[in-house]
């Protein structure tokens, strides 16, 4: 199966910003592997931000939850950037599909683990973290049988990422830790009916072909 036929569908990898973005990654030598890596920074960013929103209150806690939603979005992007550059590219290096899944796990953990802090349960984030962890699990178990790989929701990483965003963003206006902990307890619901739904669909597969 070649690495087109691995990515995830995106509809943002069609835009002009995109384009450009990757674009000037290439022409300025930026490899994917160093891009992936920077998601886990973005990741570290966001988590460190999500602990010290715990700290204050009022501007200093707005500010800190409005950049940790932004480190969230700018993890996406680093995601979406690094396949560009790989494949339309053609940068892509030997060790590159472990810098294109280990560095998402990583982030997983650091922001759904500061989110739980700035929760005020971090358990809930550490929950989260895992069950995001997991629908790669069985993705990639998934593709080592030989199956496309299968990025079905309802919360897969983007859509996932996506309510972490707005909740984050809208718990800088409003019951910061409520917001949170709403938001967690959304991903979590969604994510273990997204673990259930792809394992079901493996099975399946595997007990036919």
């Amino acid at each position: 199966m070649s690495e087109a036929e691995n990515r995830r569908p995106l509809t943002s990898r069609n835009s002009a910003w995109a384009a450009r973005l990757a674009s000037w990654a290439v022409t300025r030598e930026i490899t994917p592997n160093q891009i992936s890596q920077a998601s886990m920074g973005f990741a570290a960013a966001g988590f460190f931000l999500y602990a010290l929103s715990t700290q204050g209150d009022g501007l200093s806690q707005f500010l800190c939850l409005i950049l940790a939603a932004a480190t969230v979005q700018a993890r996406l992007v680093c995601n979406l950037i690094d396949g560009m550059v790989a494949i339309e590219g053609g940068k892509g290096a030997k060790d590159g599909p472990f810098w294109n899944e280990a560095p998402d796990r990583v982030s997983d953990l650091l922001f759904f683990a500061g989110a739980g802090l700035a929760a005020g349960r971090p358990d809930l984030g550490l929950l989260a973290a895992v069950l995001a962890i997991a629908t790669a699990y069985i993705r990639e178990l998934g593709r080592a049988e030989g199956f496309p790989p299968d990025f079905s929701g309802p919360l897969a990483k983007p859509q996932r990422m996506a309510v972490l965003t707005a909740g984050t963003a809208i718990a800088a206006l409003y019951a910061s830790e409520w917001t949170l902990t709403a938001t967690l307890w959304i991903v979590v619901a969604g994510t273990a009916i997204t673990i259930l739904r792809r394992s079901l669909t493996l099975i399946s597969k595997l007990k036919t072909r």
